[in-house]
């Protein structure tokens, strides 16, 4: 494998299992929340910021209907989602100049050029079962809530940054549904797919 793999995820699909699954199988890193670490240490900004402003959109701070601004105006700034986007995209970058590993989300997909991207989904009633097996106790409307708002903000999030329809198949070379096979299924798929590329 000499190519960086991707997995684009909706909440609760097991995107990340799958992505540690074919990290292990295939003897390549695996990056997820360890990318916010790195891009704090490389970049210098707080982790806290990376951890707040992680999948958040920008916020203008001034209207642009203004019609006039000072050259110490906000509408200059970088923002700090943009500024955190930037400095993960230099690090996923980094990464992938070190040699294959497999990322999951942060547009990944969209920041490397020459990556094979995955795409893992499920029915809501799956993914709220998942949810719940891991955080017992939450009740299923609300957890279904959570699902949702999560994949909103991914949603958005991906297209404000990339132009691109996040979970468009389009976009992707292969989406996997893990609701009939599981994340096992989704791997020997991956794997099979995969092999076609040796």
């Amino acid at each position: 494998m000499d190519k960086v793999i991707t997995i684009s995820r909706e909440f609760g699909s097991g995107g990340r299992e799958l992505g540690m699954k074919l990290a292990e199988r295939l003897g390549l890193p695996f990056y997820d929340k360890e990318l916010i670490s790195m891009s704090a240490e490389e970049s210098d900004l707080a982790e806290e910021a990376f951890l707040h402003y992680e999948e958040h959109l920008p916020v203008q701070q001034e209207s642009l209907e203004q019609t006039h601004y000072s050259p110490f105006s906000t509408v200059y700034e970088i923002s700090m989602s943009d500024q955190i986007f930037l400095a993960q995209s230099r690090m996923i970058r980094k990464l992938a100049e070190q040699g294959p590993c497999i990322i999951v989300g942060r547009c990944a997909d969209r920041v490397l050029e020459n990556s094979i991207n995955l795409f893992v989904y499920a029915k809501m009633d799956n993914r709220i079962n998942r949810m719940n097996t891991l955080e017992t106790g939450v009740n299923p409307e609300l957890m279904e809530e959570r699902i949702r708002e999560i994949d909103k903000k991914r949603r958005d999030y991906y297209q404000y940054y990339t132009g691109c329809e996040w979970g468009k198949a389009q976009n992707y070379h292969l989406c996997l549904e893990s609701s009939l096979v599981g994340v096992e299924g989704c791997l020997d798929a991956a794997l099979a797919y995969l092999q076609c590329l040796f």
